[in-house]
């Protein structure tokens, strides 16, 4: 599925993306390190992980698409690909709850890209997957992307201590929650009368996760 806001677009990613995704990635190699996730080192005696290739990636995504845990998106802003959201952890049954992850290029950040996608994004989880909450985990260092959740409203839930691997080490996070019942309008349109009553001012250095 396609969803789209103006000159934001998210689609699924793949694999003819992987020339211009690594690019992107590669350009904001520091940009974003301190907010990825990394492999912990193995027990002892257990197996090396290694990060997965582009392509192992995309299988994977594909594979848990399929599986109806994971929502993998590639996102466009006026025609070329700047980032990735990727909803995971999709829980069905008495939950029905998943969590959303994203990076975006630093060349764009502060133009409402990630807000706009983040909407988009909650929105489909809950009118068109089925999903009844969505989650944010954000390192509290990370002020840029606290800001995106900020700006759509999310509701803080606390502090999980040592909750991802995280640039080297497990690290604690912030939780931002919402629930379909408290965006009955949608979040995008939300998000377009909380931007246009917004007083004009210079954007965030930032917004990743």
């Amino acid at each position: 599925m396609t969803l789209t806001d103006g000159e934001i677009v998210l689609r699924p990613i793949k694999m003819r993306d992987q020339r211009v995704w690594r690019e992107v990635n590669r350009r904001n190699r520091d940009w974003l390190r301190p907010w990825e996730a990394t492999v912990p080192p193995p027990a002892p005696g257990g197996p090396v992980a290694q990060r997965p290739t582009y392509r192992q990636m995309v299988r994977h995504l594909r594979a848990e698409a399929h599986a109806g845990r994971m929502l993998p998106f590639a996102i466009e802003y006026e025609g070329r690909l700047v980032g990735q959201l990727t909803v995971a952890g999709i829980t069905w049954g008495s939950m029905c709850s998943g969590h959303i992850g994203y990076w975006v290029d630093q060349g764009v950040a502060g133009r409402g890209v990630m807000p706009t996608a983040v909407a988009l994004a909650v929105d489909h989880c809950f009118r068109s997957v089925g999903l009844h909450r969505v989650e944010v985990c954000i390192r509290p260092e990370n002020a840029p992307s606290r800001r995106v959740v900020e700006k759509l409203g999310f509701r803080s839930e606390g502090v999980r201590p040592r909750y991802l691997h995280i640039d080297g080490a497990w690290r604690d996070h912030l939780i931002f929650a919402l629930t379909a019942e408290e965006v009955p309008d949608g979040m995008l349109r939300r998000w377009r009368r909380t931007r246009s009553a917004a007083p004009r001012s210079p954007g965030p250095s930032g917004e990743i996760k």
